[in-house]
């Protein structure tokens, strides 16, 4: 095997991972559009109070899935921060691009969560609970833009109220934050189902999958089969060419009686070849009879 092959196989393997997380990536980015779209339909037909948080109308297809969106003043998001839904964002924080009116849409996944996220080497144990900032100086816009948070340094807390943890489970679980470009970040859990971040995303509970081991009889009896089976093909194989053997000896005796062919005569109780003609005709030495 040469070493092109080796280089051709490792870089379609690579080409293959990539192309599966980007095909995860953009189906979460397609997830938030919609969201922030049936989220920002929801503000319309209401007419909300600024400071107010209202569910969003989802069709039957999420169902399952939790959205709600608030619209607030970047002044008072200044003064008071936001404390809504899952997430609590801190006083003295302003959005980038700073912009007047601006709206948050809430998202838990519930049941989609592993559908549109999953962490390789590690299981959710929690849904997938997120926010998105955007500007809400004319909500009526086709296209919304998108803003960044800046805290100040201070962490935004993310509460994750139906997360139990049994026995050791706690000091093994991690906070996971997939961002909006497609990277994740793992960091250790401050407190029983509390989750810190410094800037907007999704989240999650996350434990690292256990390899499990097999017991030790399970072993022996796998290389006891493997044995056997090494010599049942092995009996198998020897017997196949005995077999064959046999076969091309009985075609061998075969050609030759159909070369030459003999008449059967009886001779007493036994039945003898004869052959149909004399070949050599006997002569006399002296010539007289």
């Amino acid at each position: 095997m040469s070493w092109d092959f080796i280089w051709v196989v490792v870089f379609s393997l690579c080409c293959c991972s990539s192309l599966v997380h980007s095909l995860d990536n953009t189906a979460s980015e397609s997830l938030n559009s919609l969201v922030q779209d049936f989220a920002f339909k929801s503000l319309v037909k209401r007419r909300p109070q600024t400071g107010a948080l209202y569910d969003a109308l989802l069709p039957q297809n999420l169902s399952g899935m939790d959205v709600s969106v608030v619209r607030l003043r970047s002044r008072r998001l200044w003064n008071k921060g936001a404390n809504f839904s899952y997430f609590r964002i801190p006083p003295r924080t302003v959005s980038i691009p700073h912009v007047k009116r601006l709206a948050i849409v809430y998202q838990n996944l519930g049941n989609w969560s592993s559908h549109y996220y999953s962490l390789p080497g590690y299981s959710l144990i929690s849904s997938v609970v997120g926010f998105m900032v955007f500007d809400a100086s004319n909500v009526t816009d086709v296209s919304v833009r998108n803003l960044s948070l800046n805290t100040m340094g201070q962490p935004i807390s993310i509460q994750f109220p139906n997360v139990t943890f049994i026995g050791g489970i706690k000091s093994r679980a991690s906070c996971v934050a997939f961002s909006v470009n497609g990277t994740f970040q793992l960091t250790q859990m401050s407190s029983s189902g509390v989750c810190h971040s410094r800037d907007q995303g999704h989240f999650s509970v996350v434990l690292p999958l256990e390899k499990k081991q097999r017991p030790w009889y399970l072993l022996v009896i796998g290389c006891g089969l493997g044995i056997f089976g090494l010599i049942l093909v092995g009996y198998a194989g020897y017997s196949s060419m005995r077999l064959l053997k046999s076969k091309r000896i009985q075609a061998m005796e075969k050609q030759a009686n159909e070369d030459l062919v003999l008449e059967s005569r009886w001779v007493g109780s036994s039945k003898m070849p004869s052959a149909a003609v004399i070949r050599t005709q006997p002569a006399l030495e002296s010539g007289i009879l």
